[in-house]
């Protein structure tokens, strides 16, 4: 009867709509049909068709490239303590990390976890709003029980996005535009974030035209940051020998 009934003007008239020419009890069916499925769209589908706002115009600054993180065992992993009871521990290097991104990468946490958890944390770990937008599980489908993040609704030239997640379900399509890492465990010697921040700026100061290309390279190594630094070694030897 809630759903169902017609909507009421100001002055209490009932406002004519595309059922009002049926029967009653098929009118109460419709519109309750539509409120029903406008919910279902609410908890299945993103809250908005644009996540980002569209990019800056000159004489405003867009970075060039896109980098969007899963906020859970990325920057932060969730800690366990008689003492402390949960909290969230910080993941070594993140200051760093976003120091050395600042400019030449947008840098966008996407994560399925709710905003109560994650924007306090964030205001705490980001003191200089270096992080440039925040979304939460409001901008993720709800897919064969999974929050998948739906990268095609960033409003961002997918040439220039790169992903950086542990989860195989997090995605479900644009795969080529995700970086896999190992997922961190609360090591506390963990140097992962600054690997991957000189990793993100080798692409960026080579004008990678399409970041995928790069990607699907190191998507065949479990470990792609590991892959990358030893790569980096062996071009360190390679000039040290050739000198």
């Amino acid at each position: 009867m809630e759903f169902g009934g017609p909507n009421l003007g100001e002055d209490g008239e009932v406002v004519e709509d595309e059922y009002s020419n049926h029967a009653v009890p098929i009118q109460y069916l419709y519109r309750t049909l539509k409120q029903m499925n406008y919910y279902r769209k609410l908890i299945n589908e993103p809250s908005r068709e644009k996540l980002l706002p569209d990019e800056l115009k000159y004489p405003y600054h867009q970075p060039p490239y896109t980098l969007v993180l899963e906020f859970k065992d990325v920057l932060v992993h969730p800690d366990w303590t008689y003492n402390t009871g949960w909290r969230f521990k910080k993941r070594p290097g993140i200051d760093q990390f976003l120091e050395m991104l600042n400019g030449i990468y947008e840098i966008v946490i996407y994560t399925a976890e709710l905003g109560m958890t994650v924007f306090p944390i964030l205001e705490a770990l980001d003191p200089n709003n270096l992080i440039t937008y925040k979304l939460v599980r409001d901008a993720t489908n709800f897919t064969d029980g999974h929050h998948v993040k739906d990268l095609s609704k960033l409003n961002r030239n997918l040439n220039k996005v790169i992903l950086v997640d542990w989860d195989a379900n997090s995605v479900l399509d644009h795969q080529d535009n995700v970086l896999r890492v190992v997922r961190w465990d609360g090591n506390d010697y963990d140097t992962t974030l600054i690997d991957l921040a000189n990793f993100l700026r080798v692409i960026a100061m080579s004008d990678v035209q399409d970041v995928r290309d790069v990607l699907k390279h190191y998507s065949q190594f479990d470990d792609p940051i590991a892959a990358f630094r030893e790569k980096q070694r062996e071009l360190e030897r390679t000039m040290y020998n050739g000198k």
